[in-house]
């Protein structure tokens, strides 16, 4: 098994260098032992203009055998000697891939004390792999190597050389070179595709693989276009290491395209979040705030529920963060962090009420959220939506409530957080639901900064308390990705009516209900947006109040409906 890299040097930057950044001196062979065999790394040539790197790996085919216990590809079960004869020893595979891994170790980490510069600086590279399986032929070794700015060779080779009409062989002789890569950019091509392209591993894959995939993709795999044949390659198509891997390379997709961390996007709850107990923390966050006159305790207020579990942690819109404690279902494709309304999740606001509380056998005021969930549903109905978008679903209070209603076929919670998306999980029982049941009901990671096709072709599509979490310079993504782009029939808007702010005492005067809004608008300002989001995308726009209607300030939360209507041509936006 045998691999060549080598570069190309000038006086002043030596190809000799290469030794440096390899860590291995090119006067010297050397000699590593690995579990499958022995190493063994050499200079075919070495000066200032040309130097070449050998990786020779001997495989110890029956100690391959022996730690592969009739199994993978080290024990084939399907023929007695096929565990001791085949071409492990000869082929690059996950063997050669590990071996670079431990010969190799700091250099592919892109460290080099000695040369630092020439470690972060890109190299004219010539790496040639003499015999590589390829399960899927030269098109597959272009397809995965051309897109990270190899030029690709890989000459199929043949069966037999005296018999041309056997055909070709599954192996290809590859060579790779580029002018723009580091060297331990090329090594980590390397420690993924090797394997990949043999379509097996020596090795049992284990959960650690993900973190090793991924370590090993950064910079390249987030956007590679075979991502996904990659990956379940990789992971020797264990479906819920595939699963898992793709969902957190998906992660690191959006916190890249936002330029913002992995850990700010994805902290839209903490893990150990108790979503078991709607009904009493909407019965306490009711009673508390049912009295305009009341004095709430300390620590609450329209945002929280007395009693209920302070959830904190940075918003995960997908585009920017900021520091805040959750509020719920906002969080989602765009929007922030969960919190205490343990029914629609959201902005966890009571309704004021005229009295200090409720006396006994007196009926317990409704919390806002649960008069926002009865408001969506009920607009949804008179739609006549079957098909159904919420996003920014956050915990998946709404999507549980969608659920309960069959006119709902199908209801789609869509959230840029995947510990977000895990609570919905066990919210709605989905390892439990029954099969025509779970048919319903759909969960994924997307973010609403940027179209998303899987969007498409709804018949309903809901933001409550979405858009208040976003910087307002983003806005016109959002627009275009909802309204532009996905085109739903129907758009529900949720939103706090800021004028409603004098009526929380507890609420200081200047005050966002919660840390995390970006903005509040005014019943004027909310209108005005929605009246140019429908003319700009071609919809009809009407508005209800959700909650009690004050005669002064307004209700709490203002709803826009939006509609077009279906048969209508559409409008192309200017």
């Amino acid at each position: 098994m045998f691999l060549t890299i080598s570069t190309r040097g000038t006086a002043a930057a030596p190809a000799t260098d290469l030794g440096f950044l390899l860590h291995k001196h090119p006067d010297n062979a050397q000699t590593f032992s690995t579990s499958h065999g022995t190493a063994h790394v050499f200079y075919p040539e070495a000066d200032a203009d040309r130097c070449t790197a050998a990786l020779l790996l001997e495989v110890d085919a029956v100690a391959l055998a022996r730690r592969g216990k009739g199994k993978g590809r080290g024990g084939a079960p399907d023929a007695a000697l096929a565990q001791y004869v085949n071409d492990r020893p000869y082929a690059a595979s996950s063997l050669l891939a590990v071996a670079l891994s431990a010969v190799f170790s700091s250099a592919m980490r892109g460290v080099c004390k000695a040369r630092p510069e020439r470690a972060a600086a890109p190299l004219p590279l010539r790496i040639e792999v003499p015999a590589l399986p390829a399960r899927g032929g030269a098109s597959l070794v272009r397809g995965l190597f051309e897109p990270l700015g190899w030029q690709v060779t890989a000459e199929p080779v043949a069966l037999d050389a005296e018999f041309p009409q056997w055909g070709d062989s599954r192996y290809v002789r590859l060579v790779l070179e580029a002018e723009g890569l580091t060297l331990a950019e090329a090594l980590r091509h390397l420690y993924v595709l090797l394997p990949v392209l043999d379509d097996g591993k020596h090795y049992w894959v284990s959960a650690d693989e993900v973190d090793k995939l991924l370590r090993a993709g950064e910079g390249w795999l987030p956007d590679h276009p075979e991502q996904k044949l990659i990956t379940s390659r990789y992971l020797s198509r264990r479906w819920s290491l595939t699963r898992d891997a793709m969902e957190r390379l998906e992660l690191v997709r959006l916190a890249e395209a936002d330029d913002s961390e992995v850990e700010t996007l994805d902290n839209a709850v903490e893990d150990d979040t108790d979503t078991d107990t709607d009904t009493e923390t909407e019965a306490a966050e009711a009673e508390a705030v049912a009295g305009a006159g009341t004095q709430a305790p300390a620590g609450t207020g329209p945002d929280r529920a007395p009693g209920a579990e302070e959830v904190t942690g940075t918003r995960t819109d997908g585009i920017s963060g900021a520091p805040g404690t959750a509020d719920g279902d906002g969080t989602g494709a765009i929007s922030g962090t969960p919190g205490t309304d343990a029914g629609a999740g959201r902005d966890a606001h009571g309704v004021p009420g005229s009295g200090a509380g409720s006396a006994p056998g007196e009926d317990r005021p409704v919390p806002l959220a649960v008069l926002r969930r009865e408001a969506i549903t009920g607009a949804l109905r008179e739609a006549g939506a079957a098909r159904v978008l919420d996003l920014g679903c956050g915990q998946g209070q709404l999507v549980q409530e969608l659920l309960k209603d069959v006119r709902f076929t199908e209801v789609v919670g869509v959230d840029v957080s995947m510990r977000a998306l895990g609570i919905a999980a066990r919210r709605l029982r989905l390892d439990r639901m029954g099969e025509r049941q779970a048919a319903r009901v759909k969960l994924f990671q997307g973010s609403l900064a940027y179209t998303d096709k899987r969007l498409a072709g709804y018949d309903a599509a809901v933001l409550s308390e979405v858009i208040e979490h976003l910087d307002l310079p983003r806005l016109p993504a959002l627009e275009y990705a909802v309204f532009g782009a996905a085109r739903p029939r129907t758009v529900l808007v949720t939103t706090p009516n800021v004028e409603y702010n004098v009526r929380w005492e507890t609420l200081p005067a200047g005050h966002v209900r919660h840390g995390d809004h970006r903005f509040e608008w005014t019943r004027e300002e909310f209108r005005s947006w929605a009246s140019a989001v429908a003319e700009l995308h071609g919809y009809e726009v009407g508005f209800r109040p959700v909650g009690p209607d004050d005669p002064e300030v307004g209700p709490p939360t203002q709803m826009a409906v939006f509609h077009r209507d279906a048969n209508e041509k559409e409008a192309k936006a200017a």
